[in-house]
Order: structure tokens, then C-alpha cells, then sequence
């Protein structure tokens, strides 16, 4: 039997997986334990859960896979160096950071006393390792495989062509240029400051329009062979070492941005102040820009093998407003995105390619259709929870109720949802990747028009303009979405169709577009039930889905759930077949309040011309 660990490590988002004989058994983010957000270092506690799933013996030989490796591209950063001679501090702080990843076999060997594992670690090419985790994961035998983040083995990008479980990687795009670090340099730059905030600037952008966008062309192009450049009078990432911390604890990384993007823009926004117009106009435009640069190195790509499969990976494949429009704007017709693009993925990518090593063949491909491969709990343990909060819970501000029969219980919480209840929804595996999917979610009404502020109020404490995602019955999405296609880890925004944004105004943005989950239930039956129920009470396959936390990760753990549940003003908290209502909530919320979404511009006929792109934008 051939045992492969696969690890994210000293760097945001830290994360395991493990593989059986090429088979994936179970990968989980190491935040969802340490309870820091994109937690950075080494992924001790995912590790443990890993092997624990897995169920190996301490005895049984594991080998060790790593999504960096420090020899690879060597002659380009001598290059560079040689060339543009940069700072003393930058070199020795990627010194540091290779010395880190180096020592992944003693960080092991002393985590875990009396575990055997080989001897040799397999470091995997950052973006080898992203380009593996989408074609494996993908369903596909044939594709085209990119990989676009903020920098990893001194490249950005890169892209590829896999057949038949192999992968010949074509082209890199090379440090210091980076689509990562330009979305990320403008998040900073609008006053969101945070690691992982570019989301934020991707829900604001539909407020704005794009009157920046000539302007941001000035930072950032296409260059030849549609790679992407940026112009380094806007960016410090290039000379000078950025300040970073990426060992236990919340990753934390330094100004992006140099004076010159301001006497471009404008003054920066501080965290603090209030968003106007310019700010939503400079979103739109930077949204508008880097989806104009992502479609010239897409269509690049296809260029050279034509092949209309697109598997996409790292953090840039996160811009689900901009994977939404590949197909219309790019030759690509079936697009997959794994469920955690982003770093943490690069485990179950270093995984692959170590078992291709160690067997001499690839694994499966199709390996990731759900993401349900994090921690479950049964109802021992769910039992175990709940049992230290008894006194809290049989006071007369709750009712406790244990509902066995399945379709009994989501008759149940449908009919909560309808009546406006906000829900806590836990079961089975928790999701792997930053996405809550149906197990560890909260649930609402999509048809109330206030349910955005109540979410906000009640739990979430979040900026107002950050929109909802809706969860819809896989048939379904013909009937409600411009698109009919299958989304399974809301990594697609689509529009919805005019005349039932009205319908659901909790889950449509200002600009009519939903970021949607599909639901089928082959691969979530219990929360395909859930649904369905609500679309027997109300008409609508579709119910309102958010993770499942209160500005912290997303629980893991029921003890979590009740606490999350206790601390807020959430109505209901469904623990396996466990229901848990506070009392006051069982008094109805009122009649649903519809509202027309607005702020709607004119569609643009379906081409690939960057031409009528740029028009439409």
C-alpha cells in the first residue's frame, strides 16, 4: 500500500491531504483547527486529521509531498538577480522562506515521534502542483491546465497541457510579474488590508463603474504570448523585501503599492473611511482590467492545442465573477474549478505528482466531484457537544428536538427557512477549500428582500454590500440562471435571469448576477432534500447559503456550531438530527418582502473578442 501526504506549508492557507494507492481519502485546511483565518505555517493539526481518517498505522511508511520546491527555476532567479540586482532584505527573506520548506522531514519527524515516513520528501513545482490539483481533481482526460496566483517558485503563472494523467507544463510567467499581486496591491490600495480581502473589492466592483479603466491599463497589460506585465513604477514587491509573516499564526504581508499609484488614483483609501463613489468606480475598473489580462493569456493558452476542456487552479482562479464569463470570451466551453483553487490545494497537487513518482502511474482524474472531505462527527459526538451546554439549553429560551426520520427533518427546517428563521445547518464532512457548501452553512430565505440585513445584523457583522450566495437544485439552474451549467463549488457568478431577480433579492447583486452553488444529490442528498422540501412549501429551488461563522473560519467542530449558535442571534442550529430553536424565534418574521434589484447594464452578445470585452465593461 502506497501512503502519500500532501502539504501546504509556511505559507497562508496551510493545509494536508493524504492519498491511498493514488486514491484521495480526505484534505482539510489547517484554520478550521487552529480557528485563525488562512492560518500560516505548518499543518500539524490537518495532518493528524488525515492520518486519522486514513487510518494508518504508525508503522506504515509515509511519503511526504510538498507544493514548493526550492531547487526548481534556480537559473531564472540567478538571472534576475544578476540583472536587477535587488535588495539585500528581499534575498535573504526568500533565504529564509527556502530554508522553511526545506526542512519539512525534521519538522515531521519531530511533530510525530514514532511515525515512519520516507526518507525523501517530494518537493513539486508550485504551480505543477496547482496545475495537478485541477487536472486530477477535473473531470476530464484531456485539458488545458492553468495556474495564476500571487508567486510561488519565483513564477506567477503558468500553463499546460494534460492527457492522458500526464502534464507537460508549456510556459510560466516569471517573477516579478504577477496578476496576484496586482489584484492584491488594489485591495490595499481601497482600504481592505487584510490577506484574502480581494473578494471584498470583487463584491464592491457592481456599485462602481468603470471609468478607471484606462488608467489601470497603465499598471498592468498584456505582453507577448499573452503574458501579463506589470509596470513595476507601481509595485515595491520587485526591489525591496515586503514585510510577511507566514509561521504560525495569520499570515500578515506589508504595502504593496508605491507612491506612484496614488498621484495615479488618487489618495488611498484607509481601512477606516468610508467607501464613495471613486472607490466602487476603482473596483469596477480593476475587476474590469484583470478580467481583460485573464482572457488574453486564456485564449494564449488555447491557442497552441485547442482544446475547448479548461481545468483552472491557484488564487487567481478564486475571481468567480471572472471564471463566470470564460466561455463567453474565450474558445474554452467546460470550465472546472476544484474547491480550494488556492494554495491549500497545492497538497492535493503535490500529492498527485508524487504518486505518479511512486507508482509509475497517474491516478484517477476525477477525483474531486464534491468537497466533502474534511472531519464528520456522529451522534456520540454530537451528543458529547451538547452535553456541557445542558444547563444553557433547557432553560425556557430553547427548544431541544431529536427528529430521526431524514425527510421528517428537512420538511422541518424547510418550513423555518420559509417562515424566516436564519438556520445553522451542520452535517456529515466538513468542506474542503473556503467555500461553505451545504454542510457547514447558514440557511435563509432568499425571497426576503431584508434578509441581507438581518445576516449582518444577527450574525455575520460584515460590509454591507457583500452579496449572498444562492444554493439551487441542479435541474433547476436552466429555469433561474442565465447559464445553464454545473457549479458545485461557487466558483461561477452568473446572471440571473430578469424576471426572477425580483423573486430572490436576498441572492441577487445590484448588478442581477448570483455566485451559485449547484446541488444534486447524488453528492449531497440530505441538503438536496432540504432544498427540495423548501421548493415544495414555496415554489423556489433555491435557498440562501452562507458560511458558517461569525468573522472567524468556518466551524469545524459542533462545539463550534453551538458556540457560534449561543453568541449570535441565530434562530436555529441543526447539529446532525439534532434541532435547537430559541423560543422567541418561533414567532413568525411577517409576509416576505420583495424588492426589484436595479443597477442592471446592457448584456453583450456572446464573443471572444477582447474588442466588444472591453465595450461590454
Amino acid at each position: 500500500m502506497s501512503v502519500i501526504l500532501g502539504i501546504n506549508a509556511y505559507h497562508a492557507d496551510s493545509s494536508a491531504c493524504v492519498l491511498v494507492d493514488g486514491r484521495l481519502i480526505a484534505c482539510a485546511e489547517e484554520e478550521r483547527f487552529r480557528r485563525i483565518k488562512h492560518w500560516a505555517g505548518f499543518p500539524s493539526e490537518s495532518i493528524r486529521y488525515c492520518l486519522s481518517a486514513a487510518e494508518i498505522d504508525p508503522d506504515e511508511i509515509v511519503h511526504v509531498a510538498i507544493n514548493s520546491d526550492p531547487r526548481a527555476n534556480l537559473g531564472r532567479k540567478l538571472w534576475y538577480t544578476l540583472r536587477d540586482g535587488p535588495s539585500l532584505s528581499l534575498l535573504l527573506g526568500k533565504l529564509r522562506t527556502r530554508m522553511h520548506r526545506s526542512g519539512i522531514g525534521e519538522r515531521l519527524a519531530s511533530v510525530f515521534p514514532g511515525r515512519r515516513f520516507s526518507d525523501r520528501v517530494h518537493h513539486v513545482e508550485h504551480h505543477l502542483a496547482h496545475l495537478a490539483s485541477a487536472y486530477f481533481a477535473g473531470p476530464w482526460e484531456e485539458a488545458i491546465a492553468v495556474s495564476i496566483d500571487g508567486f510561488g517558485d519565483f513564477a506567477s503563472g503558468a500553463w499546460g497541457y494534460a492527457v492522458d494523467g500526464s502534464i507537460e507544463v508549456v510556459d510560466h510567467v516569471w517573477f516579478p510579474h504577477s496578476m496576484g499581486v496586482f489584484y492584491q496591491a488594489m485591495t490595499q490600495y481601497l482600504g481592505f488590508p487584510a490577506y484574502g480581502d480581494e473578494y471584498k473589492v470583487m463584491g464592491l466592483a457592481p456599485y462602481g463603474r468603470p471609468r478607471y479603466r484606462d488608467a489601470i491599463r497603465d499598471i498592468v497589460e498584456t505582453g507577448e504570448s499573452g503574458k501579463y506585465v506589470l509596470n513595476l513604477d507601481y509595485f515595491r514587491h520587485g526591489q525591496k523585501e515586503i514585510s510577511y509573516a507566514w509561521s504560525d499564526g495569520a499570515p500578515e504581508f506589508g504595502r504593496l503599492f508605491t507612491p506612484e499609484l496614488e498621484k495615479l488614483l488618487g489618495p488611498s483609501r484607509k481601512a477606516d473611511e468610508d467607501l464613495e463613489q471613486r472607490h466602487k468606480d476603482i473596483a469596477r475598473s480593476v475587476q474590469a482590467v484583470y478580467e481583460e489580462i485573464f482572457f488574453d493569456f486564456l485564449n494564449a493558452a488555447y491557442s497552441r492545442h485547442r482544446c475547448t476542456n479548461l481545468v483552472l487552479a491557484g488564487g487567481c482562479a478564486m475571481n468567480s465573477v471572472a471564471n463566470g464569463r470564460i466561455a463567453e470570451y474565450t474558445p474554452f466551453e467546460r470550465v472546472y474549478v476544484q474547491s480550494a483553487a488556492g494554495d491549500a490545494g497545492g497538497a492535493i497537487g503535490a500529492a498527485f505528482v508524487a504518486a505518479t513518482e511512486i507508482a509509475g502511474r497517474s491516478p484517477a482524474r476525477g477525483q474531486m466531484p464534491h468537497a466533502f472531505w474534511g472531519p464528520g462527527f456522529d451522534d456520540d459526538s454530537i451528543a458529547a457537544a451538547l452535553e456541557p451546554r445542558r444547563q444553557d439549553l433547557d432553560s425556557t429560551n430553547f427548544s431541544v428536538e431529536k427528529v430521526e426520520n431524514e425527510d421528517a427533518l428537512c420538511e422541518m427546517v424547510a418550513q423555518a427557512i420559509a417562515d424566516g428563521l436564519v438556520v445553522g445547518w451542520f452535517q456529515g464532512r466538513m468542506e474542503w477549500g473556503p467555500r461553505a457548501l451545504g454542510n457547514r452553512s447558514i440557511l435563509c430565505d432568499p425571497r426576503r428582500a431584508d434578509m441581507k440585513d438581518i445576516l449582518n445584523l444577527k450574525i455575520k457583522r460584515r460590509e454591507s454590500f457583500r452579496p449572498f450566495a444562492p444554493s439551487i437544485l441542479r435541474e433547476r439552474v436552466c429555469d433561474w440562471f442565465e447559464r445553464d451549467d454545473d457549479v458545485p463549488f461557487m466558483m461561477k457568478v452568473f446572471s440571473i435571469k430578469e424576471w426572477k431577480r425580483s423573486t430572490i433579492p436576498a441572492v441577487t447583486h445590484v448588478d442581477g448576477s448570483g455566485r451559485l452553488q449547484t446541488v444534486t444529490e447524488k453528492h449531497n442528498p440530505l441538503y438536496y432534500r432540504l432544498i427540495k422540501a423548501f421548493e415544495n412549501l414555496t415554489g423556489v429551488p433555491i435557498v440562501l447559503n452562507t458560511s458558517f461563522n461569525e468573522n472567524e473560519p468556518i466551524v469545524c467542530r459542533p462545539e463550534e456550531a453551538l458556540a457560534c449558535f449561543l453568541r449570535t442571534k441565530m434562530d436555529m442550529l441543526v447539529l446532525g438530527n439534532t434541532a435547537i430553536q430559541r423560543t422567541e424565534a418561533q414567532r413568525a418574521r411577517g409576509p416576505v418582502e420583495s424588492a426589484t434589484t436595479g443597477g442592471v447594464e446592457e448584456g453583450c452578445a456572446l464573443s471572444a473578442s477582447r474588442a466588444r470585452y472591453s465595450a461590454s465593461t
